[in-house]
């Protein structure tokens, strides 16, 4: 699996931007990757030293919604979450834009 593959987006909500600040970034990653997959990965693509990897596989949420005046039950996709760790002093720019530290 490439390295482009194994990471898919990064995760920006309010606790991953306060982590930011403590070097860590939170990221969506394929289901079937490992830590030290990931580890490479992004070492590979933002040109970082990571120190820690933790994973989590986060469940969908099961969502009810109204369709043509019934009530019809949805589910939202599962994902795995990678919460990596950085060095001190190294951070992760996207596009030039560091999106976690705003």
């Amino acid at each position: 699996m490439e390295a482009r593959d194994i990471i898919i987006s990064p995760r920006i909500t309010e606790k991953a931007m306060a982590n930011a600040l403590e070097h860590q970034y939170s990221l969506v990653v394929h289901p079937s990757a490992t830590k030290t997959q990931i580890r490479h990965a992004v070492e590979e693509i933002f040109k970082v030293n990571v120190v820690k990897v933790n994973t989590v596989n986060v469940g969908g949420k099961k969502r009810t919604f109204a369709r043509r005046g019934q009530r019809t039950l949805g589910h939202q996709a599962d994902f795995k979450k990678a919460v990596v760790t950085l060095k001190p002093g190294q951070k992760i720019e996207l596009g030039g834009i560091n999106y976690f530290e705003q």
